[in-house]
Protein backbone atom coordinates (compact mmCIF):
# COMPACT_ATOMS: atom_id res chain seq x y z
CA UNK A 1 0.00 0.00 0.00
CA UNK A 2 1.39 3.23 -1.15
CA UNK A 3 0.99 6.40 1.36
CA UNK A 4 1.34 10.48 -0.03
CA UNK A 5 0.71 13.47 1.66
CA UNK A 6 -2.24 15.50 0.66
CA UNK A 7 -0.43 18.22 -1.38
CA UNK A 8 1.55 15.28 -3.75
CA UNK A 9 -1.95 13.54 -3.84
CA UNK A 10 -3.13 16.74 -5.27
CA UNK A 11 -0.16 16.71 -7.54
CA UNK A 12 -0.19 13.07 -8.94
CA UNK A 13 -3.78 12.07 -8.45
CA UNK A 14 -4.03 10.89 -12.05
CA UNK A 15 -1.04 8.49 -11.73
CA UNK A 16 -2.39 7.31 -8.12
CA UNK A 17 -5.89 6.56 -9.82
CA UNK A 18 -4.23 4.58 -12.53
CA UNK A 19 -2.34 2.91 -9.30
CA UNK A 20 -5.73 2.49 -7.93
CA UNK A 21 -6.93 1.03 -11.32
CA UNK A 22 -4.64 -1.62 -11.26
CA UNK A 23 -5.13 -3.08 -7.95
CA UNK A 24 -2.98 -1.23 -5.58
CA UNK A 25 -4.14 0.80 -2.35
CA UNK A 26 -3.25 4.26 -1.95
CA UNK A 27 -3.60 6.11 1.13
CA UNK A 28 -3.72 9.90 1.53
CA UNK A 29 -2.38 11.80 4.74
CA UNK A 30 -2.59 14.88 6.38
CA UNK A 31 0.53 16.13 8.68
CA UNK A 32 1.69 12.37 8.92
CA UNK A 33 -2.50 11.01 9.60
CA UNK A 34 -4.27 8.90 7.16
CA UNK A 35 -6.81 10.47 5.85
CA UNK A 36 -8.65 8.50 2.55
CA UNK A 37 -7.68 5.34 0.58
CA UNK A 38 -7.87 5.56 -3.15
CA UNK A 39 -8.86 1.65 -4.02
CA UNK A 40 -10.33 -0.02 -7.02
CA UNK A 41 -14.33 -0.96 -7.33
CA UNK A 42 -15.05 -3.96 -7.83
CA UNK A 43 -18.19 -4.39 -10.53
CA UNK A 44 -21.02 -6.30 -9.67
CA UNK A 45 -20.81 -9.48 -11.86
CA UNK A 46 -24.39 -10.13 -13.58
CA UNK A 47 -25.92 -13.45 -13.02
CA UNK A 48 -26.94 -14.65 -16.59
CA UNK A 49 -29.39 -17.66 -16.35
CA UNK A 50 -29.57 -19.16 -19.95
CA UNK A 51 -32.44 -20.97 -21.28
CA UNK A 52 -35.45 -18.85 -19.53
CA UNK A 53 -37.40 -18.38 -22.67
CA UNK A 54 -36.71 -22.38 -23.52
CA UNK A 55 -40.28 -23.43 -25.32
CA UNK A 56 -41.75 -20.09 -25.54
CA UNK A 57 -40.92 -18.90 -28.49
CA UNK A 58 -41.18 -20.34 -32.26
CA UNK A 59 -39.64 -19.21 -35.00
CA UNK A 60 -41.55 -19.27 -38.39
CA UNK A 61 -40.43 -21.66 -41.01
CA UNK A 62 -40.30 -18.83 -43.66
CA UNK A 63 -38.39 -16.69 -41.25
CA UNK A 64 -35.35 -16.90 -43.91
CA UNK A 65 -37.48 -15.62 -46.72
CA UNK A 66 -37.05 -12.51 -48.58
CA UNK A 67 -39.86 -9.74 -47.17
CA UNK A 68 -42.47 -8.74 -49.11
CA UNK A 69 -43.80 -5.53 -51.24
CA UNK A 70 -45.61 -4.06 -48.64
CA UNK A 71 -43.79 -4.87 -46.08
CA UNK A 72 -40.50 -3.54 -47.74
CA UNK A 73 -42.26 -0.63 -48.60
CA UNK A 74 -43.09 0.19 -45.50
CA UNK A 75 -39.22 0.29 -44.11
CA UNK A 76 -38.53 2.71 -47.08
CA UNK A 77 -41.04 4.83 -46.51
CA UNK A 78 -42.77 4.47 -49.93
Amino acid sequence: MDAVNIYEAKTRLSQLVDKAAAGEDVVVSRNGKPLVRITRLEVPKRHVTFGVLAGKLSVPANFDEPLGDDVLAGFEGR
